[in-house]
């Protein structure tokens, strides 16, 4: 029988939400099965490449023994301690936002008052209430057999979990990613947040370190100064989200000014002192060295993949500090041994990690048998920051494009253009379409609104069909609506058409049409 240690799960406070999650996603009175004398597949990590694969393939009643380890909670850093977590909180932190915008709306708000406590219970009623989608009982249902431990490779067709050996035919690994600790003198003596730990939170601290402005710390950086925190955001690099488009990027970080965030850019932090008035944190930035007391940090400076303890070493899987290496099939260097998720690819989303997955369960279960196989590359992936106002991404950046050397052009529609967004009071943003030179299809796209993150799906979906301009400018769309804009960029595209020797020639074809 595995016993759950609540203290090592990272889920406090153990109040009737956090039981329920865990009687769900790893039950304390869990028994293992008797394993099988053969797995056709076992997958190792419940998040969600890993449940993606054993759902599927279970879900195809061909009759195959599937097996599935976890060693810590079901459904992964997604509903445990990401997506649905951050945006709950989210969601409570852009009423704040609206409230700022409500002056000049008509609205005087004479005060607010912010109840942390109830935001986080909150947010774990609703992961809690959600998490039976991921549940050891579901998966057993569905006729996975659901080992609760951690796995280890014993030789090429041996996992170990428990002391239990499962012998398998296939093996996919999916143990995903967990924060970096960044390598900061003081750090190992005092306490720190990560996205693993921070969601545990009870109580608002007065003020927050935020350690890394990527997606992750952009978005709780906002989220907790909104409900109250005072946030200093630390940043290596000369401008927050320094891997998505500059100019949305810099929309972002003048929100962040504006909202009162503390950014401290070229950021280098020396050492950490721990007392008990808070945490000193001693920087440079500018090559000038200065220090602040906060109360907490929280880390979000990257992620690190899941591989120590699972001696990949014993079955030729080889890997390095980015991960698992995988070819564009998402097999390893072992042929029987596959890879989705986190732990083997950049795009460190569980978007991506379920296309990889179905992409897993195409080329280990049909490829064999001569149905064809999947890549990876051929996947069309969009992501979104979820900071107010969000943004969104598909395809390539210009820099991308220009270090490949292809011709392009870029359309850019600012919101400021688009009259439900000036009804809305949000034209902070705008939509730009990287198109091939002399052609309307669509390279990339950034998209920066309230909505980001719903309006990029319309040109996801036109790539993947390979819908080009001139299609999305024959596309109805409703109005007024902020996806408008979209249309916008599209029909911008249709007129560079008109070029002025065009005009002259149909200038001229009307007049003699009498």
């Amino acid at each position: 029988m595995n016993q759950a240690n609540n203290s090592d799960l990272n889920i406090q406070p153990m109040d009737e939400y956090n039981q329920k999650l865990i009687s769900f996603v790893h039950p304390p009175d869990w028994v293992n099965p008797t394993p099988k004398s053969c797995y056709d597949l076992i997958v190792i990590g419940a998040g969600t490449a890993g449940l993606v694969v054993s759902a599927g393939v279970a879900g195809l009643n061909l009759g195959l023994k599937v097996a599935l380890i976890e060693k810590h909670l079901m459904g992964g850093d997604c509903l445990n301690f990401g997506c649905i977590p951050s945006k709950a909180m989210i969601r409570s932190a852009k009423v704040i936002g609206e409230i700022l915008k409500a002056q000049k709306l008509g609205i005087n708000v004479i005060e607010k008052e912010i109840d942390f406590s109830f935001i986080m219970e909150r947010m774990r009623k609703i992961r809690a209430q959600i998490s039976h989608h991921d549940s050891a009982e579901r998966f057993n249902n569905l006729g996975v057999d659901v080992f609760l431990g951690e796995a280890r490779f014993l030789c090429n067709n041996i996992i170990e979990v428990n002391q239990q050996k499962l012998n398998y035919k296939k093996a996919v690994i999916a143990t995903g990613a967990r924060a970096v600790k960044p390598n900061i003198k003081g750090i190992e003596t005092g306490e720190f947040y990560t996205n693993e730990t921070i969601f545990s939170l009870t109580e608002l601290p007065s003020s927050l370190a935020v350690i890394g402005a990527g997606p992750i710390g952009c978005e709780l950086a906002q989220t907790f100064h909104r409900l109250g925190s005072n946030v200093t955001l630390f940043h290596q690099d000369d401008h927050i989200l320094n891997k998505e488009d500059s100019d949305g990027a810099e929309i972002i970080q003048n929100t962040f000014k504006r909202e009162g965030i503390n950014l401290i850019l070229n950021a280098q932090i020396l050492r950490i002192e721990t007392t008990n008035e808070g945490k000193k944190i001693y920087y440079q930035s500018n090559q000038k060295e200065d220090l602040i007391m906060v109360k907490e940090i929280l880390i979000g400076a990257g992620r690190s993949p899941n591989i120590e303890g699972l001696n990949l070493e014993a079955v030729g899987v080889k890997y390095d500090q980015k991960g698992v290496k995988v070819n564009d099939y998402l097999q390893t260097t072992n042929p029987k041994i596959y890879a989705a998720g986190d732990i083997c690819l950049p795009y460190k989303f569980t978007h991506t990690a379920d296309a990889a997955a179905r992409i897993v369960i195409k080329n280990t279960l049909f490829s064999p048998f001569g149905l064809g196989k999947s890549k990876f590359s051929n996947l069309v992936i969009p992501w979104v920051t979820y900071t107010d106002p969000e943004i969104a991404h598909v395809g390539k950046y210009e820099h991308q494009l220009q270090k490949e050397g292809i011709d392009y052009e870029t359309i850019k529609i600012m919101m400021s253009a688009v009259d439900r967004a000036i009804a809305d009071g949000e034209t902070e943003g705008f939509v730009k379409i990287h198109h091939r030179k002399n052609s309307d299809q669509i390279l990339g796209a950034t998209i920066i609104a309230s909505h980001a993150g719903e309006m990029i799906s319309e040109i996801t979906s036109a790539m993947v069909n390979k819908i080009g301009l001139n299609g999305l400018s024959s596309v109805i769309h409703s109005y007024p609506t902020q996806a408008e804009a979209i249309k916008k960029t599209a029909d911008a595209y249709r007129r560079k058409l008109l070029t002025p020797r065009t005009q002259k020639i149909l200038g001229f074809l009307y007049s003699i049409s009498g």
